[in-house]
């Protein structure tokens, strides 16, 4: 299919579809989804000519993992954003079953993106091909075809271009499977982003003393960060212990000192950047106040993918909130970035309270779309727990240090959890959307990220305390006051 015909399909299921938006509650306020199909990861991240540009894996025909092509949202200021004609949409032989994920950089003006090409054949095998297409406006982009092929000891899993440069030299990390099913991230070099020379595994699953550490590793990305150099990764196949590895995929990094131009690469433990249900394949990018930012998609393929009631409105999934990076003591830092507090109505509901052995709830705290802090000051309180919406529940059990998130079921309505463990609980900050909810524990050390669908008249949050706490409460209210 050429790309005239992907836009005018396009064009015809947006119309279809417009009326099913306004009769839609769990449609989400200011979280970027799209606007028909299956949305999963973010790609080509990038502040380019005074906008951001977000780019997704896009499938607009269905809200199931065929064919994908990258949707493409702007933004002036990362709160309100105007969405576009897909950017890249498989048109080409290399490219035929869809236009996998990548990342953007600027060169002499120009938007340079990379993006994995791929190609499903009737056996059901497959190839890949690195591609590259180029941009005068970030908009309409001509395709320059693969410029780096499958070397030899990958399977064709190998794909999710990463590019950057340091010390005059292009480079390039791609997510790889090798032909011993584990997990890579591969290394390439570059001085003209046009012939790429492998260097080798950067890091994998049987490194640095990973053992079996994954069959796959997906979306790689590879930053400084204060002094240190961060890669971020998403590998499939860990398996669950404890609190760690519940979902069906992770997304977490390592942190180390990258000896530049090298495979070497020495780091610490893999730690994961989200406790919630629903974080995967995020991807970073440096704006130009230098802040690292990042956004990952609000979803995961599981079981539980099928179930979502969006679907029957003919969409599904959603990217969360951009986050500001830091790191300190080797941990990344997550803080939702501040041009959010633009979405705050200008009242806010402030309150000072001491709950001893009892549940209360505040008329003012509840909403379907608000921003909640809860600082956590003489806290002697064996747990606490926070319902929202009939549909979560924060717990912290002060004897066990846990943290835990409850959430029901989309198959069947059950209870399942997702938890981590902190010495103290000091504050929450919560960022609640229609069908959506992120998490930022104690400054950002921590963050849980998940969908739930509630009814709309399910709106209360109820706190409920074994024990005693004095804490302050700040809501606000959020609102779009402009779309774009």
């Amino acid at each position: 299919m050429n790309q005239l015909n992907w836009h005018e399909r396009i064009s015809h299921l947006l119309e279809a579809y417009k009326e099913n938006h306004s009769l839609d509650p769990h449609r989400l306020q200011f979280h970027l989804m799209p606007a028909v199909g299956l949305l999963n990861d973010p790609n080509g991240l990038i502040h380019y000519k005074g906008a951001y540009h977000v780019f997704f894996q896009w499938n607009p025909f269905g809200t199931v993992h065929g064919p994908k092509c990258w949707g493409h949202y702007t933004s002036q200021d990362l709160v309100y954003w105007q969405e576009h004609q897909p950017s890249l949409v498989p048109s080409e032989w290399y490219e035929k079953d869809g236009c996998y994920s990548g990342s953007a950089i600027e060169v002499d003006g120009d938007m340079v993106l990379f993006y994995s090409g791929n190609v499903k054949h009737e056996d059901g095998t497959r190839e890949t091909f690195q591609c590259m297409a180029v941009s005068h406006n970030g908009f309409v982009f001509e395709k320059k075809g693969p410029v780096v092929l499958l070397p030899e000891g990958y399977t064709s899993h190998f794909r999710d271009p990463k590019v950057w440069k340091r010390d005059g030299l292009w480079y390039m990390v791609v997510g790889a499977q090798t032909f011993y099913q584990q997990g890579a991230v591969v290394l390439f070099a570059s001085t003209d982003l046009k012939e790429w020379e492998i260097k080798g595994t950067l890091a994998g699953s049987h490194l640095n003393g990973l053992n079996d550490f994954g069959y796959m590793w997906e979306c790689p990305d590879f930053f400084e960060l204060g002094e240190k150099d961060v890669l971020l990764v998403s590998p499939q196949g860990l398996e669950a212990k404890e609190s760690l590895y519940q979902n069906e995929f992770q997304s977490g990094y390592f942190v180390g000192k990258w000896k530049v131009g090298t495979t070497e690469f020495p780091h610490g433990e893999f730690q994961e950047l989200d406790r919630g249900f629903d974080f995967y394949a995020p991807q970073t990018f440096e704006d130009k106040a230098g802040r690292r930012i990042m956004l990952g998609w609000m979803g995961i393929t599981d079981a539980q993918e099928s179930y979502q009631p969006t679907i029957e409105k003919g969409w599904v999934h959603a990217l969360t909130i951009p986050r500001e990076l830091e790191l300190k003591n080797y941990r990344i830092i997550q803080k939702p970035v501040p041009e959010l507090k633009e979405l705050r109505e200008p009242k806010s509901f402030k309150y000072q309270t001491s709950l001893k052995n009892e549940t209360k709830t505040w008329h003012e705290l509840e909403g379907i779309v608000s921003e909640i802090k809860i600082e956590f000051q003489q806290n002697q309180a064996e747990t606490i727990k926070i319902e929202i919406r009939k549909n979560l529940m924060i717990i912290y059990d002060r004897s066990l240090s846990r943290l835990t998130l409850n959430r029901k079921r989309f198959a069947d309505g059950r209870i399942e959890s997702r938890s981590c463990f902190i010495e103290k609980l000091e504050d929450l900050h919560i960022f609640l959307d229609t069908s959506a909810i992120e998490i930022f524990v104690n400054g950002g050390q921590e963050v849980f990220t998940a969908r739930f669908f509630a009814e709309d008249n399910e709106k209360e949050i109820i706190f409920t305390v074994d024990g005693q706490v004095d804490m302050e409460l700040e809501k606000w209210n959020l609102h779009l006051q402009k779309r774009l």
